[in-house]
C-alpha cells in the first residue's frame, strides 16, 4: 500500500484531521485516544515513546495488536511518528541520530525506524515519519549526507517490503531542513518509491522561501504526512492556532486541491500540560478554516517571505 501515488495529485479528497500524542504526553495512551475520538478527530499521530507504545519494552508485537484493535473500535486512523526526545538515550535529545559518528549508535536509530515500520504495518498506518538529525560537531556536510543515505537504505527496504511510505520531515536546524534538502536526499538515494515527505506547515512558515500554501503544492507528488500548527517567520516555536502568522484557509485549500489523502496532524509537543484543552480547540479551528477558501485559491505571501 502506498498512501497516494504521484498520479493521484489533483484529485480532491476531504481533509482528515488528527492530533499528535506528543502533545498529550501527560495522558495514558488509551485515555488520549478516547479523548480524540470523543472530540471527533479522524486519527492520531502516534509518537512511539516510553509512555505511548514503548518501542523498546517487551511484548511490542502483542501490545501493538491490542492497540490496533483499540484504534479500530474508536474509528481512528494512524500515522506512526518517531520524534520522541529521549526514547533511545536519556541524556541526549533525539540521540543517537542517523548522522551519529558511531556506527553502532546510528544502527540503534535504524533499528528504531525499522521497528516503527513493523508497528505501522500491524496498525495499518498511512506512513512512518522520521527526520535526519542535526549535523554532529566536527562532521562535514558531505559526510553527513552520506551517512544519512546509508542509514536510511535498510529502513527504506523494510518500508518497501511492508508497503508503508517512509515520510522524512524537513526540520529546522537539521541536516535535512528544507524541501530542497528533501529533493537532494531523494536524488542521492535514486528516488526510491517508498521515500515520501512529511510536511510541517509551521516549518514552511518558519524558513521556506515559498508561502506555506505554495509549499503544499510544490510538495504534493511526494506528500505522505502533514503536521500542522501555527508559527512565526524565522522562529521555530510550535504555537496554538491563532498565536502565529499563518493564513490557514489557503493552506487547507491547497491540501484539498492537490488530493492529499493522509492525516493532517496537530503538532503541539510543548503543550502537553494543556493537551486536552488544545485538542478541543484545534479541531473546530481547522474545520472552520477549511471552509473559508475554495480549493485552488492562491495564497498571500506572508510578511518576510519570498514568493
Amino acid at each position: 500500500m502506498t498512501l497516494r501515488p504521484p498520479d493521484a495529485v489533483g484529485t480532491p479528497h476531504p481533509l482528515r484531521f488528527g492530533y499528535g500524542t506528543n502533545g498529550l504526553a501527560d495522558l495514558r495512551l488509551d485515555d488520549a485516544l478516547a479523548l480524540l475520538a470523543d472530540l471527533g478527530y479522524d486519527g492520531v499521530g502516534l509518537t512511539l515513546d516510553h509512555m505511548h507504545l514503548d518501542p523498546l519494552a517487551p511484548d511490542l508485537a502483542a501490545r501493538t495488536r491490542r492497540l490496533a484493535h483499540r484504534l479500530d473500535v474508536l474509528g481512528l486512523d494512524v500515522t506512526v511518528e518517531t520524534g520522541a526526545r529521549y526514547v533511545l538515550d536519556p541524556r541526549r535529545k533525539h540521540g543517537p541520530s542517523l548522522l551519529d559518528p558511531d556506527p553502532d549508535d546510528r544502527a540503534r536509530r535504524v533499528d528504531l525506524l525499522i521497528r516503527a515500520v513493523h508497528v505501522a504495518t500491524e496498525l495499518g498506518a498511512h506512513a512512518v515519519h522520521c527526520f535526519s538529525g542535526t549535523v554532529p560537531h566536527g562532521t562535514d556536510r558531505d559526510t553527513a549526507w552520506k551517512r544519512l543515505a546509508e542509514a536510511l537504505t535498510p529502513v527504506l527496504d523494510a518500508a518497501a517490503t511492508a508497503g508503508i511510505p517512509l515520510a522524512v520531515e524537513p526540520e529546522p536546524g537539521h541536516l535535512l531542513a528544507t524541501l530542497a534538502d528533501f529533493h537532494h536526499l531523494r536524488l542521492l538515494l535514486g528516488d526510491p518509491e517508498p521515500l515520501g515527505l512529511t510536511l510541517d506547515i509551521g516549518h514552511c512558515q518558519c524558513l521556506e522561501p515559498l508561502p506555506p500554501a505554495d509549499c503544499v503544492r510544490a510538495a504534493a507528488p511526494w506528500l505522505r504526512h502533514v503536521q500542522i500548527e501555527d508559527m512565526r517567520r524565522g522562529i521555530h516555536e510550535h504555537l496554538p492556532f491563532g498565536d502565529g502568522e499563518i493564513d490557514f484557509p489557503p493552506v487547507l485549500a491547497a491540501l484539498t486541491a492537490t488530493g492529499y489523502q493522509g492525516l493532517t496532524v496537530v503538532e503541539l509537543p510543548r503543550h502537553s500540560h494543556a493537551g486536552p484543552h488544545h485538542a478541543e480547540l484545534s479541531l473546530p479551528f481547522l474545520r472552520h478554516a477549511a471552509t473559508l477558501a475554495p480549493p485552488g485559491e492562491p495564497s498571500a505571501t506572508p510578511e518576510g517571505s519570498t514568493p
